[in-house]
């Protein structure tokens, strides 16, 4: 298990690395001059100003130099400075987000993982039901809706129609910082957050378990006199949560570009509205940094879903 944690780290650290490049890149390959950004627009600055200014940040190099010396300052522990927030260092900027972002995720994921197990085995052991087509309807509802379009009209309805939740925010504005507040904020866009992740482990889990239920040692423990819930719960789930973690897992890097957009919408102050607002200024440092960020995020997911395989199943060694 170690040789395999330590093989697949540093398979993460060579992924982040070509992320970090890909990035850097398609940045300064956009189109405008990167030294817009770090102008004030209000400012009179001649050409030669501009140029001063470019070789006093390193822009006058080629881009491959720009990325050797930027690697070399995010490897120290550097990753710039903002240009919107001025000059905050990047890394403080996203210290204080990642906090509610990892909230918001983890809080939709882990509800989205709970229903989506429940839904998919009430699902596979009333199939083709009234339930189950009901919820084969939601499911579907689910996994078509896109998260800035569930964002939106959950919004409206649920705060804007019904008025049963804030509009946004962790906190109402002008009060202290309560749990009970950070509940009555949390609730709709984790809720939301976990609506498609919902479907997409429920529909994964009713068809896994559909198949476990036709193998001969179901017929067996059934014909033995075993009660049905006993045959569901101890036997049967068990075998046929193996493909769904492999869904989860992903779903945990998915939940990543849904935060963002409900972020957005619901001024969430976590790394999603961090990063939104960040390339809507060209924020180079802050992209740069937010990118490592959740490609690390992603990555570690990915890592933690495939060491969940060896608790699940005992068959399956990992190395």
């Amino acid at each position: 298990m170690t040789l395999y944690l330590v093989r697949r780290f540093a398979a993460g650290i060579l992924l982040l690395l070509a992320l970090s490049m890909l990035v850097f890149f398609l940045l300064r390959l956009a189109p405008g001059d990167p030294i817009s950004s770090y102008i004030d627009p209000m400012a009179s600055m001649t050409e030669a100003d501009m140029e001063r200014l470019r070789q006093s940040l390193g822009l006058d190099q080629p881009l491959p130099f720009q990325y050797v010396y930027w690697l070399g300052e995010a490897l120290s522990g550097d990753l710039g400075r903002s240009l919107q927030r001025n000059g905050q260092p990047v890394l403080d900027l996203l210290s204080t987000s990642i906090g509610p972002s990892m909230l918001l995720m983890l809080t939709g994921s882990t509800l989205a993982i709970i229903f989506g197990v429940i839904i998919g085995i009430v699902g596979a052991v009333r199939r083709d039901g009234p339930v189950d087509l009901t919820l084969a309807a939601l499911s579907s509802l689910g996994v078509s809706s896109p998260a800035f379009l569930t964002s939106l009209v959950g919004l409206y309805v649920f705060s804007g129609v019904l008025q049963w939740a804030p509009a946004g925010g962790m906190q109402d504005p002008g009060m202290p910082f309560t749990v009970s507040g950070l509940l009555k904020h949390l609730a709709l866009p984790a809720l939301i957050l976990a609506f498609g992740q919902t479907a997409l482990i429920a529909r994964y889990m009713r068809s896994s378990l559909l198949e476990v239920l036709h193998q001969d040692y179901i017929r067996t423990a059934r014909a033995k006199g075993v009660p049905g819930r006993m045959v569901i719960l101890k036997h049967a789930v068990r075998n046929a949560l193996l493909p769904v973690v492999t869904l989860i897992g992903s779903t945990l890097g998915l939940a990543v570009g849904g935060a963002i957009f409900i972020e957005s919408v619901f001024n969430w102050p976590g790394m999603g509205l961090l990063m939104v607002t960040a390339v809507e200024a060209r924020d180079y440092p802050l992209i740069m940094g937010g990118t490592l960020m959740v490609g690390a995020w992603v990555i570690l997911a990915n890592i933690m879903t495939d060491v969940a395989y060896a608790f699940i199943d005992p068959r399956i060694k990992v190395g």
